[in-house]
């Protein structure tokens, strides 16, 4: 149900050339799979812009990639918090202040399983609110300094957007009724993705070919990702099956984002990550992706709730 063009070792970083004179920003990069994606452009000779909701964090990231890889290369970090629609703002508005290309904007950073429902300060029900709001205010924000660089957006999706309900639930977006921590994760990487092929369609019908829009998702990576949300159950069974050979390595996760960052001529239509047993591990290239993920007339209500929710209108 997969393929990869790439050969039977998949895309992996060796493809990746000189990236001087490249500015990449990447959200989430204090460990796991953003981590590994900004250590790897950097070691290419990239700019890397991250985005961190914690300072001390992003200070130590800083000093550990000045320790791995010299103290020429050229990163910074934006405080942002994706649960906040205002800090986002902020972020944005720093970020075209500082930074006068971006190669690509990679959405990386996420949370998963939040056991009981929470909000974020804006009211959105918190998984949603961060791994969809926030991720499609920043592009939207950001969106004007990407097409002046003939740039790209990454959106770092998931297999969970295959494991809910096969739609969105647009007469109940915070899940009163029916909260479920994997149920809303679900919901919420399924928006990731819908949001791409709608951006995907709408410049194309604007006559837009110059940014290119991807989804991705990592498999199953040994990232702290579930340890930072998830349930004191969930994160028991994920300790023991980050052991077991069906998790791979966080640097092995970050394969996908950064073949959607930096590969020339891939096909913006498809969905890439590891295509091993169940997605969750092995060579990576193009994924099956199901069709409600692609549904159009979803596609296009989710974009406009999605914008009145943000309080922005996408200038494409």
């Amino acid at each position: 149900m997969s393929t990869t063009q790439f050969g039977k070792q998949g895309w992996t970083p060796n493809r990746i050339h000189s990236l001087t004179g490249k500015t990449y920003v990447i959200t989430g990069t204090t460990s796991g799979t953003g981590f590994e994606a900004a250590k790897r452009l950097l070691s290419k000779g990239a700019k890397v812009v991250m985005l961190n909701r914690n300072p001390k964090k992003s200070e130590d990231t800083l000093a550990t990639l000045k320790q791995e890889l010299g103290n020429t290369i050229d990163v910074t970090n934006i405080q942002m918090d994706l649960a906040s629609l205002d800090s986002v703002s902020r972020a944005a508005e720093k970020v075209l202040e500082t930074v006068p290309q971006i190669d690509a904007l990679i959405c990386n950073a996420a949370i998963a399983q939040v056991p009981k429902q929470t909000f974020t300060e804006d009211g959105f029900e918190c998984q949603l609110g961060v791994n969809h709001y926030g991720n499609f205010l920043l592009q939207a924000l950001l969106f004007p300094r990407i097409e002046e660089s003939k740039g790209r957006i990454v959106v770092v999706g998931s297999m969970g957007y295959n494991l809910g309900i096969k739609t969105i639930q647009f007469d109940d977006m915070n899940w009163d009724k029916n909260y479920s921590p994997n149920g809303v994760y679900s919901q919420s990487k399924l928006a990731q993705i819908m949001s791409v092929f709608e951006l995907q369609d709408r410049l194309k019908a604007a006559g837009k070919s110059g940014v290119k829009a991807y989804a991705c998702h990592p498999g199953a990576s040994s990232t702290s990702l579930i340890k930072t949300s998830g349930s004191l159950l969930t994160r028991f069974i994920w300790q023991i099956m980050k052991l077991t050979p069906m998790v791979q390595s966080a640097e092995k996760g970050a394969y996908p984002e950064l073949m959607c960052a930096t590969e020339p001529d891939l096909d913006q239509e498809a969905f890439y990550g590891p295509t091993g047993k169940n997605y969750w591990t092995g060579p990576v290239g193009e994924c099956k992706l199901e069709p409600h993920a692609k549904d159009k007339p979803v596609m296009e209500k989710l974009w406009e709730v999605s914008e009145d929710a943000v309080g922005v209108k996408w200038n494409v």
